[in-house]
């Protein structure tokens, strides 16, 4: 029994409830999960392609200001002034090459600097400027996808995404040479476990539009990438075609690579989810905004090497397959919401998927097994510190 008082189920393949629900457990998961020790993705670096071009985020309510200066170095500040913690910028995205806090009137540059400040002359003796810089969180990138940690106790990027990063480096176009199209931003009525509980098993069965892509028939494999229970789904397409399909099958049209290794999902621990279906590269960053909501924006990308005709081929796909409003994945609001309202009811949900023994876990998991959710839940239990119950 833990501090906040609740015992795991012995069998691997349950889940209790009461862990979406209970407000007492969501205050533990910010300190513990959000301020603790793990990356979370804020932005890509093509969302700033300009000099001055800025982002702000806010992650588990903490504002992030991200900023490219004049050299073109992105870089990732706490979105407060120096002086007394004012909210710097409150616009979603710009270009500026300074930022002054409207409070009184202190003033930096993209690098984060102090590089004005009224009546300076009056404040305490051996007052230094450079000592005033924005706060910084530790951030890192990978291929232009920027992470920020909230904790000096992190395991470095490339040890906490692990065998996850060729897949995600495939998804980011190869390169990471990305080009932003466009974002839809949504609030789910759902924690934020129950929109990232999505699994492999639901999307030709919940998702009629799926079938489009012939989700159900597609060979591949979903796989646990680290300890952090990140989930890689590297899947087989066969686009269905013919006229009963749709009048005008473009939109479905597949313009890269062979359809054979044409998806690409990334889910890492605990709310980033990357796509790529068919031609969509979409990015989701969410972040929890209390027990009952979760924030996600999706953002779609071209790659810089795109001609004009592929640029307006992808944003095509983007706007109407996937995303909260997407043809494929329209149904999921309605979804989560109901599963933050069943879990208001007592006992465990059970997987059934892909379980073969449900006193073991197991890391390798056909494309369409729910079982592939259940490594990431046994790393949020052990870092919760939940007991199991005994046999």
């Amino acid at each position: 029994m833990t501090e906040i008082g609740l015992t795991w189920p012995k069998n691997f393949n349950e889940v209790p409830k009461a862990a979406f629900t209970r407000k007492d457990i969501y205050a533990e998961e910010m300190k513990r999960i959000f301020f603790g020790q793990e990356w979370h993705p804020v932005a890509h670096e093509s969302e700033l392609p300009n000099p001055g071009d800025f982002k702000t985020f806010r992650l588990a309510g903490v504002p992030l200001l991200i900023a490219r200066d004049r050299e073109g170095v992105v870089r990732v500040f706490y979105n407060a002034c120096s002086h007394r913690g004012n909210q710097l910028e409150t616009a979603v995205m710009g270009n500026k090459t300074e930022f002054e806090c409207p409070y009184h009137r202190w003033l930096f540059d993209a690098k984060g600097d102090l590089v004005g400040c009224p009546n300076h002359r009056d404040f305490l003796p051996g007052f230094d400027k450079s000592d005033y810089p924005l706060a910084q969180p530790r951030f890192d990138s990978f291929y232009g996808l920027i992470f920020v940690t909230l904790s000096a106790e992190t395991e470095t990027l490339t040890e906490f995404l692990g065998d996850s990063q060729n897949t995600l480096r495939e998804l980011l176009g190869g390169d990471g040479r990305l080009k932003l199209l466009g974002y839809q931003k949504v609030r789910y009525d759902s924690n934020w476990k129950s929109y990232t509980d999505n699994d492999g098993y639901h999307a030709p069965l919940l998702h009629q539009a799926f079938k489009l892509l012939n989700w159900q028939g597609g060979k591949g494999r979903q796989f646990a990438a680290t300890k952090h229970g990140h989930v890689c789904f590297e899947s087989a397409l066969s686009v269905v075609s013919g006229p009963t399909v749709l009048k005008d099958d473009s939109l479905i049209a597949f313009k890269g690579q062979d359809p054979a290794v044409g998806s690409r999902i990334v889910m890492l621990f605990p709310t980033f989810v990357s796509t790529k279906h068919l031609d969509v590269i979409n990015l989701r960053f969410a972040t929890p905004i209390d027990e009952e909501t979760v924030e996600v924006h999706y953002a779609y990308f071209a790659h810089q090497d795109d001609d004009e005709d592929m640029v307006l081929h992808r944003l095509r796909q983007s706007s109407n397959l996937l995303g909260p409003c997407g043809l494929i994945s329209m149904e999921d609001a309605s979804i989560f919401h109901r599963i933050h309202i069943g879990n208001h009811t007592p006992g465990n949900a059970i997987f059934q998927k892909g379980v073969h023994d449900q006193s073991k876990l197991e890391s390798e998991f056909l494309q369409n097994d729910e079982s592939g959710n259940l490594p990431r839940w046994e790393y949020y239990r052990s870092v919760m510190g939940f007991e199991r119950a005994e046999a």
